[in-house]
């Protein structure tokens, strides 16, 4: 079967290797129908992925049909749409015990740590398996994954009604983001550089907008907070060199901000910025056991995830895909793999 490759940074290619079988463990083949690029999948491409390793099949927002099972799975079974859950974990360190199985000790995360979802074909775990909604495309369902990261986000800021929450960064993940935070009911400011994407947080429920190479951010987000306080929680979806920073600087007193940048870049904060405020500077990785809650988002009607997709190429053009993203074209939102020739 073919699969997409990064046997080192800024080196893709088309490989053959083996279908997988279903063995004991791995119960289920799934022939994969979709998968997104991320920035994390970008970040692996280019080597600034501090997690990774090499050489790679990527991809962790995957989709597809089941084909086959050993005949003892329980929930799944041959013929349904599924996503599959990125994160395998040990189930015994620290982190595992006390239930944040997705910052384990011996975390494996699928397309980044073992061989992900550009391929032909998967066979994972039963365990790991959810039902798509019948009234998503396997394009669209893709998101299901970004979405998950963003209920993390959004549960780790311990976000209220009462928050006024800055989101920086309205690619893919901030839109994400942004369809989660507005079920909470509190005022949400949107900061991106692209008018674009901010005319699209307005029409998605952001109350307020900032273009970052034309505003200043520290006095619109006092203009914008209650009594000029500033954000109550900071979420940085950007996670650029400088985000942190300005996240730290904007927030006001007693917030919390939230990163989720896997560069290792040195980026320039200081301890008076966190102290002075008594901040919480916390992180938020991949997804705790969320595929399930979004799943049930979609299905009452409390998220739409139908036709958020910009862009699609197959699988064989992952190449095209990856270089057409690096442009940065402004009508990019989401550009999703395809696996059917």
């Amino acid at each position: 079967m073919k699969a997409v490759q990064i046997e080192s940074p800024d080196k893709l290619r088309i490989i053959e290797m083996n279908k997988p079988k279903i063995d004991s463990c791995n119960n289920v083949l799934v022939k994969i129908k979709a998968a997104g690029i991320c920035g994390s999948d970008v970040g692996i491409y280019k080597g600034t992925n501090a997690a990774a390793t090499y050489p790679r099949v990527i991809g962790h927002e995957m989709v597809g049909e089941v084909v086959e099972t050993d005949g003892k799975t329980e929930k799944i079974k041959v013929g349904d749409r599924v996503i599959i859950d990125q994160v395998t974990s040990c189930g015994t360190c620290y982190a595992c015990r006390h239930g944040r199985p997705n910052v384990c000790q011996n975390l494996q995360v699928r397309g980044v740590h073992i061989d992900g979802g550009y391929r032909e074909y998967m066979a994972v775990p039963e365990e790991d398996c959810y039902i798509l909604p019948e009234k998503l495309r396997y394009e669209d369902a893709v998101l299901i994954e970004p979405t998950t990261i963003a209920v993390q986000a959004c549960s780790r800021a311990e976000l209220k009604e009462e928050d006024e929450l800055l989101i920086i960064g309205c690619g893919a993940l901030g839109s994400r983001m942004l369809s989660i935070a507005r079920l909470y009911g509190c005022k949400i400011i949107v900061a991106d550089v692209v008018d674009e994407k901010l005319e699209d947080a307005r029409k998605n429920g952001a109350d307020f907008t900032i273009n970052l190479l034309k505003e200043n951010i520290e006095e619109k987000c006092k203009e914008y907070t209650t009594e000029a306080y500033g954000p109550t929680v900071t979420i940085d979806c950007a996670c650029t060199k400088d985000s942190l920073g300005t996240a730290i600087k904007v927030t006001g007193n007693a917030g919390r901000v939230i990163t989720m940048g896997f560069s290792v870049a040195p980026t320039e904060v200081t301890n008076f910025g966190i102290t002075s405020k008594e901040l919480d500077i916390r992180g938020s990785r991949l997804q705790n056991r969320k595929f399930q809650e979004v799943i049930d988002l979609v299905d009452e009607g409390k998220i739409d995830l139908n036709n958020k997709i910009s862009h699609t190429f197959k699988f064989t053009d992952a190449q095209a895909a990856f270089d057409f993203n690096d442009t940065h074209d402004p009508s990019i939102r989401k550009i999703v793999l395809t696996m059917d020739e």
